[in-house]
Order: structure tokens, then sequence, then C-alpha cells
């Protein structure tokens, strides 16, 4: 064996760790809304679950403005409760055969509510990231403990590991300073 695989093994696991990330902050509203702040809400509807962009036609027509066009009328009452039960931050309103949602401008609070959340998500992203350099240096001290590895290979990986991890959590302090910016705008 020998340790670069063991770090490529953990490249991918590295990399969706980033993709949640940064799907994780297109959650978050920023001044201008975006039609991810509900695309993924569960609506239930006849015993099942379903995301709600499986079931309307979300638009955003103004900054501060979500009109959600369900594909058939029955699924209204339904995509209004799991909008009502969410955490957006707005209540919905039913227009004949849609639905409305107008978003209050962000207060300061609520600027720094989100704030905190994205350093929360920063340093969760950033535990996760350590657990695998972990892992991987777990596993390249059993294979010099084995005689898979050599000393010298030991120290290099162990260089390498973490040559790695610090260009992960640059990208995740990226990622989050510049949802940070968005807030602030």
């Amino acid at each position: 064996m020998e340790y670069k695989e063991i770090i490529d093994k953990i490249k991918p696991e590295l990399e969706k760790t980033i993709d949640f990330l940064e799907r994780e902050m297109t959650k978050i509203r920023t001044g201008r809304v975006s039609v991810s702040l509900v695309e993924d809400i569960t609506v239930d509807y006849l015993g099942q679950k379903f995301p709600l962009k499986q079931l309307a036609t979300i638009l955003v027509p103004e900054a501060r403005k979500i009109t959600i066009q369900p594909w058939d009328k029955s699924y209204l009452e339904s995509i209004e409760k799991a909008i009502s039960q969410s955490s957006i931050g707005a209540a919905p309103i039913v227009d004949k055969e849609m639905i409305r949602i107008a978003l209050p401008s962000m207060s300061e609070e609520y600027r720094k509510n989100f704030l905190r959340f994205i350093s929360e998500k920063q340093e969760e992203t950033k535990k996760t990231v350590r657990r695998w350099r972990e892992q991987a240096w777990d596993e390249i001290q059993e294979g010099f403990k084995n005689g898979e590895i050599r000393e010298d290979d030991k120290f290099r990986a162990k260089d390498e590991i973490q040559e790695l991890v610090d260009k992960y959590n640059e990208k995740i302090e990226e990622i989050g300073e510049r949802k940070k910016k968005e807030i602030l705008e």
C-alpha cells in the first residue's frame, strides 16, 4: 500500500464536504432572495413527502418576492402549510392558483444570527475535514506498523495531508467570507 492511495481516497470525501457547505450557504437568505431559499422545503402531499421544486414552478420576480405556481391546484394547500411551517421568516399568501411570499428586509439581529450560523457551518465543515485527516493518518500509521509504508514516506504523507487540509480549510473560509459579505451588503 502506498500512502498516496490513502490520501487520494479522502480527496472525494473532502470535496463532498465543500459541496455540502456550498449548498447550505445557498439556503441562507441575503439581501436578494433566491429560489434555493424555498425549493427544498419538504411538502407532505397525500402521505408522501416531496421537495417543493418537484411540485411547482418557483420564480423570483423582485428582489424580495417569491412566487410559487403549483403544477396542480390540489398541491396548493399542502405547499402553503409546508412554507408556513418552514423557517424562511415570511408568511405565504395564496392568490388564486399561486402563492406569493414577500420577505421583509433583514434586520440587524437577523443578519447577526445568519453570520453566527455561517460561522457554525464553517466550523462543522472544518471538523469533518479534520476527521478525514485523522482517518487517513491512522491508516498511514497502521501501514507503517505493518511494514507497508516506509518511515520517510510516513512523514512525507503527514506533510501532504496537512497541505491538503490547509487547502480545504482555505476553501471553507472563502465560502463563508463570501456569504458573510453578501449578508452585510
